[in-house]
């Protein structure tokens, strides 16, 4: 599924990398930016509690966040605990369904394979990220997650909003820890 265009902003660029694929158009009333604010908030906030600031939202093409998540690994004790993990796992109780179709995830770490597998099993719509994952991204860093042949729907993906801000502040706290 291609995203819907938003010809008014051309893709961004992050570094020498060019934006993967058209800037798709943001939830109604909103912007992917002031969007990844609010992961950032929730990456900000995972950071405070000692986890990797990693963070996450679900929000409906009418604008309404319907699920936030941040890193919570360390204090569940529970490797699935990721950001989008858990900004779906919110969304689908909020919805009261286990499909999120009409619904976009934003978060400001490309996500992993495991957290790819549960975008797509969740059927959202597409995927926008802050910074590339170079270790484990799933989706353009590391494997092409949503273009293997085998997986239907295939979610849009759209990357490098607010990606210095989202890097700055994983490499700040990985900094901090040496």
């Amino acid at each position: 599924m291609k995203p819907p265009q938003d010809r008014q902003n051309p893709p961004s660029v992050f570094g020498s990398t060019p934006s993967w694929g058209p800037r798709p158009r943001a939830p109604a009333g909103t912007s992917w930016e002031e969007l990844m604010e609010l992961a950032l908030k929730q990456a900000e906030y995972a950071s405070e509690w000692g986890e990797i600031p990693v963070g996450a939202l679900i929000a409906k093409m009418d604008g309404t966040v319907i699920g936030l998540g941040r890193n919570r690994n360390l204090e569940l004790s529970d490797p699935s605990a990721h950001a989008e993990m858990e900004a779906i796992r919110q969304a689908g109780q909020y919805l009261t369904s286990n499909r999120l179709n009409g619904c976009v995830l934003v978060a400001t770490l490309e996500p992993c394979l495991m957290c790819a597998g549960a975008i797509r099993e969740a059927r959202l719509d597409g995927v926008v990220f802050g910074a590339e994952d170079f270790r484990s991204g799933a989706l353009v860093s590391c494997l092409p997650g949503f273009d293997l042949d085998l997986i239907s729907p295939k979610p849009w993906h759209y990357g490098g909003v607010l990606a210095r801000r989202c890097a700055v502040l994983l490499s700040d706290f990985f900094a901090d820890l040496r």
